[in-house]
């Protein structure tokens, strides 16, 4: 088996590590992956968005599957241009990833599924967006219709600071492109975990929950980020909410988008809110997140390449997708000055150093004359993992 896997962080790292365990011993190749996993499989110099490139290289080297790890490369439609090629793809099309590429689509598409979700209005323009804030009547939380990479979210505790927030997306463009539209949101209470599947277009296997850490400093504050860490299982979420969760939400996703012209196969990733009427959908996400993923794929016991190519073929149903008794953690290391800048090019140290349940997953490094130094906002992802999760996080 040759398998491509598209992205460059820690979440594809994730991927490549637990792929590396098939007893189908796969062939694989990073694009445009990083020198911290270059040792799992071949680097190849493609921009995740290059779906031409991608399509081009994946005939030429006779890949038997892809795997698309980042959104931008699913909102560029690099699924559907594959898929076109007669390439297996894990990523679901251009159209159903507007469940994670526009929110403004994902509030609609619940609204008309009946999927739980918050009150929510949707604006382009600043000035009916500042009158909005300023007469609902409900704490809000204020989000970037576009892809932010997990930052465009902001919980102002005041009307200053929400109408500082409009000012920042809409007109002074903090998030580009991403701004141009923002959704004003009932804020909800409760607990957040969220719940992953993977998905054949018709059916789905859940994962394990998780809970990820999106502020970037301990005790829940300052500002969000792509995640600072992350654990699972969550057990805020019990047996009989992932059940319910599965029903009201999963599944009519699967079914309604099938039902609309556009069937999922990918993972399907549920942010959600644990009110006290039940869960509520936060945001979709149209892959696996990061770092969640981190946590999620060391406590699977099945083959993860035969979990995938049976959703390309949408026999998800004939595998049975098995999941250890036990708890992960993983603590992102993030540059100084994460998330507005990073400093860049400081010397990583203590990567030898023996771990026996556990990983390092590199996500911001690159090699300079044979030394490791990291090169973007989040470096490294350091995962563990016991039958305990205080022991796990110890």
């Amino acid at each position: 088996m040759r398998v491509l896997i598209v992205g460059s962080g820690g979440r594809e790292h994730a991927i490549a590590w637990k792929l590396c365990q098939s007893p189908h011993r796969p062939e694989l190749f990073l694009a445009p992956g990083n020198d911290g996993m270059a040792a799992l499989g071949t680097l190849v110099p493609l921009a995740v968005e290059d779906g031409p490139g991608l399509v081009a290289f994946a005939r030429r080297e006779r890949i038997d599957l892809v795997v698309i790890g980042p959104e931008a490369a699913l909102a560029a439609g690099v699924s559907d241009l594959l898929r076109a090629a007669g390439v297996a793809v894990f990523g679901p099309t251009q159209a159903a990833a507007q469940l994670e590429t526009s929110k403004r689509f994902a509030k609609a598409f619940m609204q008309r599924h009946s999927i739980p979700t918050a009150r929510y209005a949707a604006f382009t323009d600043f000035g009916a967006a500042c009158e909005h804030l300023r007469v609902v009547d409900y704490p809000v939380v204020i989000k970037a219709a576009g892809l932010a990479a997990g930052k465009g979210v902001v919980l102002p505790d005041t009307l200053a600071e929400g109408l500082d927030a409009l000012q920042a997306m809409m007109v002074k463009r903090q998030f580009g492109a991403a701004g141009e539209e923002v959704i004003i949101e009932e804020r909800l209470q409760g607990e957040e975990c969220s719940l992953l599947a993977f998905c054949d277009g018709k059916t789905l296997a859940v994962m394990p929950s998780a809970q990820d850490h999106k502020r970037l400093l301990d005790d829940d504050r300052g500002p969000n980020t792509g995640g600072m860490g992350a654990y699972a299982p969550a057990p805020v979420l019990s047996a009989d909410q992932l059940e319910e969760v599965r029903r009201t939400i999963l599944q009519p996703v699967v079914d309604g988008l099938a039902a609309e012209g556009m069937p999922y196969v990918g993972a399907l990733y549920a942010g959600l809110m644990l009110t006290a009427d039940g869960p509520k959908v936060l945001e979709f996400n149209a892959r696996f997140g990061d770092p969640e993923t981190q946590v999620i794929l060391p406590l699977l016991e099945s083959d993860l390449l035969d979990v995938l190519l049976a959703c390309t073929r949408s026999e998800l149903d004939r595998v049975d997708v098995r999941w250890a008794e036990r708890a992960a953690v993983c603590v992102v290391l993030a540059s100084a000055g994460y998330p507005d800048s990073s400093q860049t090019g400081f010397p990583i140290r203590g990567l030898d150093a023996p771990v026996a349940q556990g990983m390092v997953f590199h996500a911001g490094t690159r090699l300079d004359d044979g030394r490791l130094i990291n090169a973007g906002g989040r470096v490294l992802g350091v995962t563990a993992w016991d039958s305990d999760l205080r022991v796990a996080i110890d």
